[in-house]
């Protein structure tokens, strides 16, 4: 298989922060060496601190504390964080403590918001940098659907209303946060678009119950991942569920269009939580796909840890997609055959609007024209490189052919014909 240029890595992402993180960084591993290391990763301090910040107490269901446990160990033990990448953990896990409470206060206060229905939610999932995201984002330009942005899966208090959904005050402060991510790991926009008004991912959602894959593609934490694969997810996708009830309540329902890689690992708790859920699967090689994501990773995790590996991070997340995979293989056996629709990345690259209106007629539902024209013109906005071009190397991530063979031999076999 032909490989790509390498242009992106771990060194070249740390190299070009700015000068004032590069100096914060060295002055905390001088603080480190002295014994003095803060702020503070511990889970019953965190919790403290996130209700003297709300003034409220109650979390719900308590057993998002095993994951947030977990969490906060591998932080400290494995991540090798710098000292912005203490700061940021420390305040990304307190602000998932405070939506927690604050929607679980808002719920309790709003008798309406557990009523709300959720029905027959479309899911795009599959192998990361398979095209979920342009996929996800060129659905959500139809307006009969739904998907939750990311300012208000960030600030969720109050429920964001239809009538003032494209000027919410919120946007402004979502985007400057976003705009942190660029600063912090230089390059991370040309592999993958961020903004606030853009459809989220559903990663950030299961977040606030703390087994989430977002943790993982922000820090080196390998062995939380390993944990959270073989969790129950029945509290975790309730847990979803109540979100959507809530980001729901003032906008008016119609069917959400959601995604994540992750949901392959756990198809049957999705299905359970969302009978009619409709699944859509895009596949590539994993070879290239893994490889790309490697290099996602190297260029976010560098944002928080002044050691990354692009060896150690392609191998495992080759053998941690492999899991997912497998296991999304044997879920998908119990489902209906009308309830998952197969997209083929080369497909969508060279096609997109062919793709979705297939994928409409599969799933019997109406594509209008006027969503048609928006999902042309977000396509010519929106051009693949708009951020500049994302180029890799399997081999820079220690990846090729043989380790692919020997990773996913059931999937290259099932679904060859969506892999060319």
């Amino acid at each position: 298989m032909p490989s790509k240029a390498l242009n992106v890595n771990s060194k070249r992402s740390i190299y070009n922060q700015p000068t004032h993180i590069k100096l914060i960084n060295r002055i905390g591993e001088q603080f480190r060496k002295a014994g003095y290391n803060k702020p503070d990763l511990n889970t019953d301090r965190l919790i403290k601190h996130a209700k003297k910040k709300t003034g409220l107490q109650n979390f719900g269901d308590t057993s998002f504390r095993d994951g947030l446990q977990i969490l906060t160990t591998e932080l400290n033990e494995q991540a090798q964080l710098s000292q912005i990448g203490r700061i940021a953990a420390y305040y990304n896990l307190l602000d998932y403590l405070c939506v927690r409470l604050q929607l679980m206060d808002f719920r309790s206060r709003t008798p309406e918001v557990p009523l709300q229905q959720i029905k027959r939610p479309i899911f795009i999932t599959g192998l990361p940098r398979t095209g979920t995201t342009i996929l996800y984002e060129l659905i959500a330009q139809d307006s009969s659907v739904r998907s939750p942005s990311s300012w208000e899966v960030t600030k969720p208090i109050p429920p964001p209303r239809k009538i003032s959904y494209a000027n919410d005050t919120r946007i402004q402060s979502v985007e400057r946060m976003l705009a942190l991510a660029e600063e912090l790991s230089p390059g991370f926009r040309a592999i993958h678009t961020i903004g606030a008004k853009l459809p989220q991912e559903c990663v950030y959602i299961l977040a606030s119950h703390f087994i989430s894959e977002q943790y993982g593609y922000m820090y080196n934490i390998p062995k939380y991942r390993s944990w959270a694969l073989n969790q129950d997810m029945t509290a975790s996708y309730r847990w979803h569920a109540n979100f959507l009830q809530h980001l729901q309540l003032n906008y008016g329902a119609a069917p959400w269009v959601l995604k994540a890689p992750a949901h392959l690992a756990y198809l049957k708790y999705l299905v359970t939580q969302y009978p009619d859920a409709a699944i859509v699967w895009t596949h590539r090689r994993p070879l290239e796909a893994i490889s790309s994501f490697s290099s996602l990773l190297s260029t976010l995790q560098s944002g928080f840890s002044d050691t990354v590996n692009p060896v150690t991070i392609g191998e495992h997340e080759a053998r941690h997609f492999s899991k997912i995979v497998n296991t999304g293989m044997s879920d998908r056996d119990a489902l209906s055959h009308h309830q998952i629709f197969d997209v083929s990345f080369s497909s969508l690259c060279s096609d997109p609007i062919s793709v979705i209106r297939r994928l409409y007629e599969y799933f019997e539902m109406q594509l209008s024209q006027e969503a048609e024209n928006r999902m042309h013109e977000y396509l010519t906005q929106h051009p693949r490189h708009l951020h500049g071009e994302h180029t890799y190397s399997p081999a820079y991530f220690g990846l090729d052919e043989i380790l692919e063979g020997e990773l996913y031999p059931e999937y290259l076999a099932c679904f060859d014909r969506y892999l060319h």
